[in-house]
């Protein structure tokens, strides 16, 4: 779609004689339409519609010149100054077939029997969203051709006349929104069999719909009829005719906001191409007939709001194969609607909504997965569970307080939803048995019971992004299999008690974000299969222990945003299958040990299997969160402390991609052969005392997008090969003084040589290549960046997609074993 910003219609369109197709619609052009249009004799179709931005009143006199027009939209544009007259404009194009004036402003419908007798094979008519307050006028059923009608959005009123009958070629008909349109449906109009949409909906008709469901059904060869939207006219009533599964073409049916009583009728079931099945906020106190199931094309049904009274099972559901939204819901507990389905029972769909409310669910589960959709409302206390069954409601809408299940739950995940209140105080003692528990990303507050020192068989503690308060609880007594604890982004404070020592199994802590003081207790060097510790912001103090270097299996060790002081030990360099060390924002002081290089687990690739949970890290100046690519991640940030001496050689790291060491006191030179360091993708040095130049192997760095060299003493001629084509930004090296060449203002020695009188010659020329290199290096930032989002994005997806590979044959797996 063009934009031309506000600009008028040039004037010389107009000259364009033989012109047949115009098409100027959403173009953005600007002040009234040009007269000269009217000079487009040989003009067959024009479309201006929402040409203009801009609400300017325009006339509609130089229509009268477009004799040859067959085709005319000029929806959206103001015509209210041509309300009195646009009938008669229009009435001059006699080759005209159709016809769209939507939004325009006209307040009123000529009351004159033939207002377009020139008009006389008019096939599609659309004067939707504009002002009219009359009745629906007689002379609409002159166009003997309509077959596209659409007068919704207007102010009509009277009843729908029995004429419309007579509009036999009639394909769409839209009344909608027109609140003052009323009585019954006419009986003629159930003669349309070439009718594909009828909208009456937002109207204020009344009585049964039988005839015209009657009168459809009986057409020679089926009725067309694909969409029917009766909605919301609230005085339809009577009971829904048998007749309606005769309608087999029918593809959406809206029925709601009615009075309809009684059951659905049997013969739905032969609507087999039905997608779209509304019929919620009735009086329907029948049955919903097993036929139901057997609506393969059915995507959403909305049931709620009506009095049922019927028993619903697994063949109501039998071959729903395309459903994804399902709406059962009543206000008042009057209904009677039982739910009788199979424990074992698979449903033939997945949805993404669910909502079932005041329904009786006469059922025993061994696994209840609603996992990853849109499902909303309160989870009923009334779900009954067979031993050891699983719950996954993660990922969804439900709110209100934390639920009550029963005592036989081995999984409970309630994770991303918006559960509130607190944890209830006896939840230990009512689920003995719970192994994994995920209750993160919610919104539940007050302690962490100490009843849940009961459960003895947990596995997976994860009770992460809520907002629970006090102290972690003695509750790791008796815990042997507890291998996960994530409490991180809460409001915990006191002390890491000393009791998680304990917890042999541990290979994952995760306490980051919480407001936890006190040192790390000695007891957890106990916990030696340790896969990631991860400690920061908080409020921790003291020296880094340096049993740490004890913990051989140690993948991330996150201790950033503290107040940890003394030496970083040399221990640390024990730490083979290090992946992440993040020691930021602390008073850490001292050298940097010079084993680190020795931290070869960020030379080598790992597998995701050993990576759990979410982790924030800071790479290329953002701090990002991740999770099924975390294994991908290789990071040193040691930024921020008090850290002094050179800087550490980690040449052989040949994997790392984030080297953050800014905010220290490092002096001495960037090391010569940084440039091995061949996956850098970060690399953050400000603010420090560093010199001597940027070493020339540096542009070997062609991952390098983020670079941050500024507050040092470095000197010499800033390369321009490679990436650093990309840095054209001056704060990348601000505060060097020494520094020279682009992006700084400071030119190196030899740069201002006096030019030629011949150069001055060509110096046009001269300008274009300074231009054409500005585009080209403009271009290859734009490349670079490009490729680099490119390779995250494509990363993300084939790693998600490999994640989710592996959940669905697991499952595979487990349903064959069952």
């Amino acid at each position: 779609m063009n934009n031309f910003g506000g600009l008028k219609i040039p004037k010389f369109i107009g000259s364009f004689k033989r012109l047949r197709y115009l098409n100027l619609s959403g173009a953005s052009f600007g002040g009234t339409i040009p007269p000269h249009l009217g000079n487009l004799s040989s003009l067959l179709y024009l479309d201006l519609n929402s040409y203009s931005l801009e609400s300017v009143e325009n006339d509609l006199h130089w229509l009268s010149g477009l004799s040859s027009l067959r085709h005319l939209n000029l929806g959206n544009i103001d015509f209210s100054k041509a309300a009195a007259y646009w009938h008669r404009a229009v009435n001059s194009l006699s080759s005209l077939l159709e016809l769209r004036l939507p939004g325009c402003g006209l307040s009123s419908l000529p009351d004159l029997s033939l207002p377009f007798g020139n008009v006389t094979s008019l096939s599609v008519l659309d004067l939707s969203n504009n002002g009219f307050n009359s009745s629906i006028p007689h002379w609409l059923f002159n166009f003997s051709s309509l077959a596209y009608l659409d007068l919704n959005s207007n102010s009509l009123q009277g009843s729908v006349p029995d004429r419309f009958g007579f509009l036999i070629s009639l394909e769409y008909v839209d009344l909608s929104f027109n609140i003052l349109i009323g009585g019954h449906l006419p009986r003629n109009l159930g003669k349309l069999c070439n009718l594909r949409t009828l909208k009456l909906s937002f109207n204020s008709i009344s009585g049964e719909i039988t005839e015209l469901i009657d009168g459809l059904s009986e057409c020679v060869n089926s009725s067309s009829l694909e969409s029917l939207d009766l909605g919301f006219n609230y005085k339809l009533d009577g009971f829904l005719p048998n007749s309606l599964g005769h309608l087999k073409n029918l593809k959406s049916l809206h029925l709601w906001g009615n009075s309809f009583v009684g059951s659905i009728p049997n013969t739905i079931g032969n609507l087999s191409s039905l997608q779209e099945f509304y019929i919620s906020e009735n009086q329907m106190n029948g049955i919903i007939p097993e036929s139901v199931g057997q609506l393969s094309a059915l995507v959403a049904a909305d049931l709620s709001e009506n009095p049922w009274v019927c028993v619903v099972t697994e063949s109501h559901f039998s071959n729903l194969t395309s459903l994804i939204e399902l709406s059962i819901k009543k206000s008042s507990p009057n209904i009677t609607l039982v739910f009788n389905v199979n424990s074992k029972w698979i449903p033939p769909f997945k949805l993404n909504y669910l909502e079932l409310q005041a329904c009786h669910l006469d059922l025993q589960l061994d696994l209840l997965d609603f996992s990853n959709n849109q499902l909303s409302g309160k989870v009923p206390n009334s779900l009954k569970f067979t031993e050891n069954a699983v719950v996954d409601l993660s990922s969804n809408c439900f709110h209100g307080p934390f639920p009550h299940f029963s005592s036989n739950l081995s999984s409970l995940y309630l994770r991303d939803n918006s559960f509130s209140g607190p944890i209830p105080r006896d939840f230990g003692k009512t689920m003995p048995r719970l192994s994994n528990f995920d209750i993160s990303w919610n919104s539940l507050n007050g302690t962490i019971p100490l009843s849940m020192a009961k459960i003895t068989g947990l596995t997976n503690l994860i009770i992460s992004n809520n907002q629970l308060s006090g102290e972690i609880p003695l509750i790791w007594n008796d815990k042997p299999d507890l291998h996960e604890v994530d409490m991180a982004n809460n409001s915990l404070s006191g002390e890491i008690p000393s009791s998680m020592g304990t917890l042999n199994s541990l290979m994952f802590l995760i306490l980051s974000g919480n407001k936890l003081s006190g040192e790390i207790p000695f007891s957890l060097q106990n916990c030696k299969d340790m896969d990631s510790v991860d400690l920061g912001d908080n409020r921790l103090s003291g020296n880094l222990p340096s049993w740490i270097g004890e913990m051989q299996s140690l993948l991330i060790l996150r201790l950033r945003s503290n107040f940890f002081d003394g030496n970083i030990p040399s221990q640390v360099c024990n730490l083979s299958h290090l992946h992440i060390l993040d020691l930021a924002h602390n008073n850490l002081s001292g050298s940097v040990p010079s084993c680190l290089g020795n931290l070869s687990g960020m030379a080598t690739e790992i597998s995701d299997e050993r990576y759990e949970g979410r982790l924030s890290v800071v790479v290329k100046g953002r701090e990002l969160i991740y999770q099924s690519t975390l294994y991908l991640v290789n990071s040193i940030d040691l930024s921020d402390n008090n850290l002094s001496g050179k800087l550490p050689e980690i040449r052989n790291l040949s994997r790392l991609g984030t080297l953050n060491l800014s905010i220290n006191h490092f002096t001495g030179n960037i090391p010569e052969d940084i440039g091995g360091l061949s996956q850098l993708e970060t690399l953050d040095l400000s603010r420090n005392q560093l010199s001597g130049p940027i070493p020339p192997s540096m542009i070997s760095l062609t991952f390098l997008n983020h670079l941050n060299l500024s507050y040092n003493s470095l000197s010499g001629i800033i390369p321009t090969s490679n990436q650093f084509q990309t840095f054209n930004d001056p704060s990348i090296y601000r505060n060097n003084l020494a520094l020279c060449g682009d992006p700084l203002p400071m030119k190196c020695p030899g740069d201002d040589e006096a030019t030629t009188d011949s150069s001055r010659v060509g110096n046009e020329d001269h300008d274009d290549e300074h231009e054409d290199e500005f585009e080209m290096r403009s271009w290859r930032r734009a490349y670079f960046r490009f490729l680099d989002e490119m390779k995250d994005r494509v990363m993300v997806v084939i790693t998600v997609n490999v994640a989710r590979l592996q959940k669905k044959c697991k499952w595979e797996r487990r349903q064959h074993r069952t």
